[in-house]
């Protein structure tokens, strides 16, 4: 008796600590999904909600080209984005790991969350001034001679949005990868040395795989979050830059449509959910 009361007054504890984080992901987290999902379900006439259940949305959704074509492209500029995302911050996260001093590890790290000190949208608005027809960009190449005119791939367009979110998310890429880094025995290192092979195949074969838990922690925050992602596409996509989260604004905001911008909403999620999953799997094959 003295153990199962023991174990009820620890269960009881235990079910204390988590009932508020418990409840705060059910009231923030859950009850708005649920409702998006209910939603998507229902139709709307302008300002009247019927309830009566429907697959219309999705059809419509599915069978749109245009929504197709909005989806596919944000799947593909949210790839674009965590591919080039993710190469650019392991080498960063290489060198402070591996290279840098253990006294000034954390004077590199706060200068790297540096963007995070200024707005989100003062920094999407900086990379317009930067990329603009007479911007930073242009105005450099002009004046050392490499261009006539200024270029015009570089803003409202895919490109625009690629480039800009990855700056905006290098920093989520390249703690993960450097936490995981650290986490490394330097001695399987030397070790891998001791027995003939190079640094690159050590690399490969040693320092590339323990430090994938922080790829795959760094490939998931950065592509989960840009796939939806408005504000950028909206400021420097133009119209072959528009994602379809912009969209699904457009549906709840603008047209009154709000079923079938939770449709598209939830098929976006489907999506990410679905390409999370596969990576996930990809990854664990190839670590056996």
């Amino acid at each position: 008796m003295a153990g199962e009361q023991g174990l009820s007054a620890d269960s009881k504890a235990g079910l204390s600590l988590v009932a508020a984080p418990f409840a705060y992901a059910i009231v923030l987290l859950a009850l708005p999904i649920g409702a998006i999902i209910l939603f998507s379900f229902w139709t709307q006439d302008f300002i009247t909600i019927d309830t009566t259940f429907t697959l219309d949305n999705y059809r419509e959704a599915l069978g749109g080209q245009i929504y197709r074509t909005l989806l596919g492209r944000s799947v593909i500029i949210a790839l674009s984005v965590t591919v080039v995302t993710v190469v650019l911050a392991f080498p960063i996260a290489y060198f402070v790991s591996f290279h840098v001093k253990p006294s000034q590890k954390s004077i590199w790290l706060f200068l790297i969350t540096i963007p995070f000190w200024t707005s989100y949208l003062i920094r999407v608005f900086l990379w317009k001034v930067i990329l603009g027809f007479n911007g930073v960009v242009n105005s450099g190449l002009m004046g050392l001679g490499i261009i006539d005119e200024p270029v015009t791939f570089i803003l409202y367009n895919a490109n625009a949005v690629v480039i800009t979110l990855a700056h905006a998310f290098a920093p989520f890429a390249i703690l993960p990868i450097f936490v995981a880094l650290e986490k490394i025995d330097r001695s399987l290192l030397e070790a891998s040395q001791d027995l003939g092979e190079t640094r690159i195949r050590t690399f490969f074969r040693v320092t590339l795989p323990l430090a994938m838990p922080g790829v795959v922690g760094a490939t998931l925050i950065v592509f989960i979050p840009t796939i939806g992602d408005y504000v950028t596409p909206e400021l420097v996509g133009g119209p072959s830059g528009t994602m379809i989260a912009t969209m699904i604004q457009t549906q709840f905001l603008r047209l009154n449509n709000a079923p079938l911008g939770a449709a598209l909403a939830i098929l976006a999620m489907a999506s990410v959910t679905a390409i999370s999953l596969a990576f996930i799997w990809l990854n664990r094959r190839w670590l056996r």
